[in-house]
């Protein structure tokens, strides 16, 4: 199950290093590109908003299967697609898929491991790991594979076989009940004794998810198009230094509290950005990319600080619509920004707009570690003010 759930997300970002060939080939615009990049985030959001808890209804292995069976059109579409339209059609069907499959894997993890404790890691990691494999993987394949837009995705293809065989071999782990209807109808709060706690971390996640949609969108564009590597293994590359080592600082700090990860969180994903903001517009590679792995590490603390934030702040009634906020939030924060980002390199350059994204992620975050730490010392003056 861990393996199924790394591949979909594997899938989800094979064709960010396609996308600048894309563009060669189709002719269109940075942010028609970005539109494509959203429509994925879109089609996902709405999927988990929709059938999040459909599995707990229906099972697990139903939901599964269905997913799976999505992801194959999808990859099907991928596969002969000659047009943005076409590829745009598939974009969304793939988020539809990932969205509903991510949800039932994950259940069916802690179904499978009732203390949480190997589950909780595998949720956590697998889905950064995933992102970083499947862009260096495109990557690999579009620079010395044959058929750049095409083998990625018959091997994709040709991995939904034993997929669909382990799920369909997998005991169900959770019985029908009834309300599957009703489970359709998105439900989103936020309560209002939540909002102190909320409000603070909130543009963390903006500023973190904006910075995964500028890479998973634009970042193969910015290296060949601003450092000069038109090698299209650096596509996956750029990609994979992020989410990779967002991965590793998720397996290494998840024992922390989330409330000591929120400031350092904000902290290196600032840094980072700038470092790779100088790197680019200096032409050193070198810094830019010790900027990612540096902004990974942030990216990576800031995903366990705020998630970790809601799992504490919430009532067990409260999470499930606590959560699909949260959702929304991140997803919002992951295409609305990378969508814009494409509109300004059309109208003007991908440099400028490069920058004023970069600067834009970084004024958010270093907005979000003053939060905190005004909210540290809110805290710490409450804790030495004796009681009346």
């Amino acid at each position: 199950m861990a393996a199924i759930l790394v591949l979909f997300l594997a899938a989800s970002s094979a064709p960010s290093p396609l996308y600048v060939i894309y563009q060669q080939q189709w002719r269109f615009t940075a942010w028609v590109l970005t539109v494509v990049f959203a429509l994925y985030v879109f089609g996902l959001l709405g999927s988990l908003l929709v059938v999040g808890a459909l599995s707990d209804h229906l099972g697990r292995r139903p939901v599964l299967a269905a997913a799976i069976a999505l992801e194959v059109v999808a990859l099907a579409l991928f596969l002969c697609a000659g047009n943005v339209y076409v590829l745009s059609a598939a974009r969304v069907l793939q988020g539809i898929a990932t969205g509903a499959a991510t949800t039932a894997l994950s259940a069916t993890l802690v179904d499978l491991e009732p203390s949480r404790g190997r589950a909780g890691v595998v949720t956590s990691v697998a889905p950064l790991t995933g992102l970083a494999l499947g862009a260096l993987g495109s990557g690999v394949l579009v620079e010395f594979g044959p058929a750049p837009t095409r083998l990625v995705y018959a091997l994709l293809l040709g991995a939904m076989a034993p997929a669909a065989l382990a799920v369909a071999l997998l005991p169900e782990t959770s019985l029908r009940r009834p309300g599957a209807v009703a489970s359709l109808r998105p439900r989103v709060a936020m309560p209002a004794h939540l909002r102190a706690d909320i409000l603070p971390v909130v543009p963390a996640m903006i500023a973190t998810w904006a910075l995964a949609g500028m890479y998973l969108s634009l970042g193969p564009s910015v290296a060949a198009g601003l450092l000069g590597l038109h090698n299209h293994l650096v596509g996956g590359v750029v990609v994979t230094l992020l989410a990779g080592t967002g991965a590793l600082a998720v397996l290494l700090l998840r024992s922390r509290p989330a409330t000591r990860l929120l400031a350092p969180s904000s902290a290196l994903l600032g840094l980072g950005t700038l470092m790779s903001l100088t790197g680019v517009r200096e032409d050193l590679v070198r810094l830019a990319a010790a900027g990612t792995v540096v902004a990974g590490l942030g990216f990576g603390a800031s995903v366990l600080a705020t998630f970790g934030t809601f799992a504490r702040v919430a009532e067990p009634h409260e999470r499930s619509a606590v959560f699909a906020l949260a959702n929304v939030i991140n997803y919002l924060g992951n295409s609305v920004p990378a969508v814009l980002g494409g509109i300004a390199v059309t109208a003007l350059g991908l440099r400028t707009a490069t920058e004023i994204y970069a600067l834009a992620i970084v004024v958010i975050t270093f907005s979000a570690l003053a939060l905190r730490l005004n909210q540290l010392r809110t805290e710490r003056r409450a804790a030495l003010t004796p009681c009346r």
